[in-house]
């Protein structure tokens, strides 16, 4: 049933949903060349593992999903609310995977019986893949436009106007991007899905997201009026934990403090910033972006930063930079976080509403981020629940 705004029945929009690859997501469709340099699923006994570039990766601990989390599960641990005398790995419980998590007709019921309009749909196991991939620039190129294409089989990127599923575009081969982004956007991609990190060169040497060789995919993305969505991946951020003791590989499930307390917020902190420093919105005023599943405490933080970067070098900032971030960026905070600080940072006009269903870190009902709205009028409600995405997305409001 759908939820109701003032007395009047209100579908959201929810800009943070996942499903559950399946175990081909990566191969089906690989170029047999890259058979072994990209993904790989092994069977050793009765588990399945996966290797990139011909490593283990445990960025998934179980790449079959079956068991997986229930949704909402962790609540109590982001909220850091865990009842005294409770093992947190006791919230760790888990269920055979449901056909929602893989099924799309049977996702658009989900979608229904939630009250929900739409969803945004990002990747699990494929936030992982592109740093394991990062020292092989053409296994990278190769193994995402494999991707692509199983995520264009077994979700569409835009089906029955109710699932937007992101394809995922590296930058990695600055002439193989726009290829494979022209790809999607002619087959209906309406939101893309871009690593928040640097972008690895196959000369070994990173560069910025910011970097004039990208232009031609940010072109591309305004010029169809396509947003870019940043979704929480393995940004490679634990070479800096690992400088302090830290371990140097990314596990999700079992991060200590210190990594936390490192790595937390920065990678999405850092892109922004080198969108905005290296004058990406300068040269391309019609790109839009959004950080989905990072939180929301890195915004003011660089709001305040920028500014005094900007005071103290005019001259290498077209504009304002924190009026910069207001006008191109959307951000979805995590469900614990201060809406109404963010809200005054960046307006609560780019303030956007995700869930991040069915995972267990997320929310078991999407619509309860309405709780987290109680200072919000109703106007503003409906902005965050809905009219931002959409306005993000180049559809119309009042829906």
């Amino acid at each position: 049933m759908p939820m109701t705004l003032g007395g009047r029945p209100f579908r959201p929009f929810d800009a943070d949903n996942h499903y559950y690859e399946s175990v081909d997501a990566f191969t089906r469709h690989l170029d047999r060349r890259f058979r072994r340099r990209g993904v790989q699923v092994v069977q050793t006994g009765d588990r399945t593992m996966i290797l990139i570039g011909e490593k283990v990766n445990r960025f998934i601990p179980d790449p079959t999903f079956d068991p997986v989390l229930v949704p909402g599960a962790l609540d109590p641990y982001f909220r850091g609310e865990i009842p005294e005398g409770v093992d947190p790995d006791s919230l760790r419980v888990v269920e055979p995977i449901h056909p929602e998590y893989r099924d799309r007709d049977a996702r658009v019921e989900q979608v229904e019986a939630q009250g929900l309009d739409l969803v945004l749909l990002f990747p699990t196991l494929g936030c992982g893949v592109e740093q394991a991939l990062r020292h092989d620039v053409p296994a990278t190129m190769a193994t995402l436009t494999a991707f692509n294409r199983w995520l264009e089989d077994d979700w569409g990127f835009a089906y029955r106007d109710r699932l937007y599923a992101a394809p995922m575009i590296s930058l990695a081969d600055p002439a193989a991007a726009p290829v494979e982004l022209d790809r999607v956007l002619d087959r209906g991609a309406r939101v893309v899905c871009v690593r928040p990190a640097p972008v690895p060169g196959a000369d070994g040497r990173p560069r910025s997201l910011g970097d004039p060789a990208h232009d031609p995919v940010w072109a591309r993305l305004a010029e169809a009026g396509v947003p870019v969505a940043f979704h929480l991946s393995d940004s490679g951020y634990t070479h800096i934990s690992a400088a302090w003791g830290g371990p140097a590989d990314y596990d999700p499930f079992h991060i200590d403090p210190l990594t936390k307390l490192v790595i937390s917020d920065r990678a999405i902190h850092d892109t922004i910033g080198s969108l905005i420093i290296h004058g990406v919105f300068d040269r391309h005023p019609a790109l839009k972006v959004m950080s989905i599943e990072n939180g929301a405490p890195w915004v003011p933080l660089l709001v305040k930063r920028l500014r005094k970067l900007a005071n103290q070098q005019p001259r290498r900032f077209a504009a304002d930079p924190g009026d910069t971030l207001r006008e191109h960026v959307w951000v979805a905070p995590y469900f614990e976080d201060d809406v109404a600080e963010l809200a005054g940072a960046i307006g609560v006009e780019r303030v956007l509403f995700g869930s991040d269903w069915p995972h267990g870190e997320g929310l078991a009902e999407p619509t309860d981020f309405t709780k987290q709205l109680g200072g919000f009028d109703d106007a503003a409600v409906r902005r965050i629940m809905r009219d931002n995405l959409a306005e993000c997305l180049g559809m119309p409001v009042g829906g």
